[in-house]
């Protein structure tokens, strides 16, 4: 019992509570923060997959019918490009390369004004904007995906640049700001063959990732550290542990012949 008590006793030192803290820590964040994060992940992108692969079936349906929140949903849209409110998206990547995309407002025959992502255009000299096609004049309709608006987490307005208005978010708020317009939330992601479109923005690759591994990865990372400062605990507080300062010490070889010469003495 003495010998468990020291071993108890030798857990108090600030080195092995400093070590069993951080192992504490580190498997709590693989639980609730590392984890659940890499979950969500690939909930989200599952849900993508799940929308795009639904739309492949789904015929398209008029703009005004859909949820401005559902994503990907194919739409159609008749009405007038107004090309005075045009915008271009920048610090994009298509396709693993640079890009500018091009935003123009679209009046629909109802009066609404819906933002229209006509595609993208290749930069010149890796950041000026190029000439493009403009949108064409009268009324047109138009095949689109319903997207939800993205976020600039800096909140940066518009802002002009060469005769053109930049935004650093594809978002109907901050274009409709800049062009004195109310814009419905969200955005329509032209088509390839819809009238405007530059080039066409391609689809997500249909596939969840690697997240879920990640997932179950850094819970068995969680796991591993509890169940290694389980062990080394247990080793520390038994008789003859790795880490006990009572343990008799081992006497080197120099020490023993200095006390053969002190008896010889």
């Amino acid at each position: 019992m003495p010998v468990y008590r020291c071993g108890v006793r030798s857990l108090l030192r600030p080195g092995w509570l400093m070590l069993a803290f951080v192992v504490v820590v580190f498997a709590t964040a693989c639980f609730t923060l590392l984890a659940p994060w890499q979950f969500t992940r690939y909930e989200d992108r599952k849900a993508t997959n799940d929308a795009i692969g639904a739309s492949f079936e789904a015929a398209p349906i008029p703009i005004e019918s859909a949820d401005p929140a559902t994503q990907w949903r194919r739409v159609t849209l008749s009405g007038t490009y107004l090309p005075e409110a045009e915008a271009v998206a920048r610090l994009r990547t298509v396709q693993g390369a640079a890009a500018f995309e091009v935003l123009t407002p679209f009046r629909l025959a109802t009066g609404e004004v819906v933002l229209v992502d006509r595609g993208f255009v290749r930069p010149i000299e890796g950041v000026r904007v190029p000439d493009f096609a403009p949108a064409p004049t009268g009324q047109v309709n138009l095949v689109a995906r319903v997207r939800a608006d993205e976020r600039d987490p800096q909140g940066r307005p518009a802002f002009t640049e060469e005769g053109r208005k930049h935004v650093y978010a594809v978002d109907s708020r901050t274009v409709g700001q800049a062009a004195g317009l109310t814009l419905r939330p969200g955005y329509a992601q032209l088509e390839e063959g819809s009238p405007g479109v530059l080039g066409a923005l391609p689809l997500p690759q249909l596939d969840v990732g690697p997240y879920l591994s990640y997932a179950l990865q850094w819970i068995a990372f969680g796991a591993m550290a509890l169940l290694g400062l389980v062990y080394f605990t247990w080793r520390e507080i038994k008789p003859g542990g790795l880490l006990r300062t009572d343990a008799p010490k081992r006497r080197s070889v120099a020490e023993i012949l200095a006390d053969d010469e002190a008896h010889a003495s």
